[in-house]
């Protein structure tokens, strides 16, 4: 039974490089969430959601607003685009979505990106030693941040603050811009568009780190959505190719202001394959005809920026370096629809580096690079369609399928809590239910 006065706080990461279905789980989970919220990055991520088979693309707004009812907190630790954040606003609104000032709370205190920080990101990713970005100004913009000359939410509804600020900005990162070949910014042109977004955004300004508080206090059902895969963390992933924020479960508490005793369960999302986008190591990528039919089948190309994403094997040394960073107790594992009609899968169960075998990622970029995965084959199964699976139980799949499932958990010591074969809601199984489970006294 669920503990008096004490409801569960959940937060789900993706436990890969990003892409692993976590829009899709959150809306899932959303049943019973009252709030979700994100705590990092920007614009560059892309969940995606379809429901009845309608589809949602959210880049900002979390992947509980296609659940009415459900209050969506920006943190703090995001770095919010005006201009896409109007886009999506309008977007949902105009589909009956987020019908009350109330179902959006955006941080006052989370930074916000420029014009010009597009275009650094830009101007960089057409030189050598280019990272692979979304080209969508996040690093530029947690710079800035960094560098305590950022601008905030909360200065675009003070004008005299947001010019202030603004001016010392650009001027912050002129240097950089006249470096790379591009122009200073108008100061005046920019705070006139600013300011038009600002009379958009106002109504949805808040303290979110108080509203969580104040909202777990009340025993409320709280989710928290990471927006990238823990593999690209800032400290603990694949540096230099990350992304700018901290994936980690860990940054929920650091990025929204709450204790990290007020977290119950973490659940981390896994495709049932492997993929990347843009550059850095990937032990077990495919550069073959499977690698090209599991981006086919599986509509592998970035919902953010149509890239096409590198397609592997399932890596289970990566997979269990991100369950012991962020915690995780149990996985959501999607897409396992891509593997129909293989006739052999293969899991990488270690790794060997100068004839020794390694059971996790190693921290050295150029060991990771020089690693050799160490597979496992395991029998596929036919064909099936998604509609043809019941919405039952796990035992209702192939039977080779549910060997693969339970090799992973074997593997990793972690069971799954969700099984998702195809895009909708109604295509998946669920295992366990976290907020239950999670709230359990």
């Amino acid at each position: 039974m669920l503990a008096e006065n004490k409801m569960p706080v959940v937060v789900v990461v993706g436990a890969q490089w990003g892409d692993e279905g976590k829009g899709k789980v959150v809306d899932l989970l959303t049943e019973q969430a009252h709030i979700v919220a994100r705590w990092g990055g920007g614009a560059n991520a892309g969940h995606t959601i379809v429901v009845e088979g309608k589809k949602y693309v959210t880049h900002l707004v979390p992947s509980g607003v296609v659940r009415p009812g459900t209050a969506c907190v920006l943190g703090d630790g995001m770095v919010i685009d005006p201009k896409t954040l109007v886009e999506e606003i309008r977007a949902f609104r105009s589909q009956g979505l987020l019908s009350r000032d109330s179902d959006l709370i955006v941080s006052g205190r989370a930074h916000v990106t420029c014009p010009y920080h597009r275009d650094l990101d830009r101007l960089r990713e057409g030189r050598p030693g280019a990272i692979g970005t979304t080209q969508r100004g996040i690093g530029p913009t947690y710079e800035s941040k960094a560098s305590r000359t950022g601008v905030r939410i909360g200065d675009l509804l003070r004008s005299e603050r947001l010019r202030r600020n603004l001016e010392r900005n650009i001027a912050y990162v002129a240097p950089a811009l006249v470096k790379l070949g591009s122009s200073i910014p108008d100061l005046d042109a920019l705070m006139q568009e600013y300011l038009g977004y600002a009379e958009v955004i106002r109504p949805f300004v808040g303290d979110t780190s108080r509203f969580l508080h104040e909202q777990i206090k009340k025993g409320r059902n709280v989710l928290f959505e990471g927006a990238h895969g823990v593999l690209l963390d800032l400290d603990h992933g694949t540096y230099p190719f990350v992304t700018s924020s901290s994936t980690t479960a860990g940054g929920a508490c650091a990025c929204c202001g709450i204790g990290p005793t007020s977290i119950d369960t973490v659940v981390g999302i896994v495709k049932a394959y492997s993929t990347r986008v843009g550059n850095g190591p990937f032990p077990t990528e495919l550069l073959d005809k499977t690698g090209e039919r599991l981006r086919d089948v599986g509509r592998e190309f970035g919902s953010t920026t149509g890239r096409p994403r590198r397609c592997g094997w399932l890596d289970i040394p990566a997979l269990r370096l991100t369950i012991r960073l962020s915690g995780i107790e149990s996985l959501a594992i999607t897409k396992l629809d891509v593997l129909d009609g293989l006739p052999e899968i293969k899991l990488c169960v270690a790794y060997r580096l100068n004839g020794k075998l390694l059971d996790e990622m190693p921290l050295d970029p150029d060991d990771l690079l020089a690693v050799e995965p160490v597979y496992e084959t395991l029998p596929g199964w036919p064909g099936r369609s998604p509609q043809a699976v019941p919405a039952g139980k796990v035992e209702d799949l192939p039977a080779a399928a549910c060997r693969y499932l339970a090799r992973i958990a074997e593997l990793v010591g972690v069971a799954p809590s969700f099984v998702s074969w195809g895009p909708a809601r109604s295509e998946t199984i669920p295992v366990s239910n976290p907020f239950l489970v999670a709230g359990a006294g």
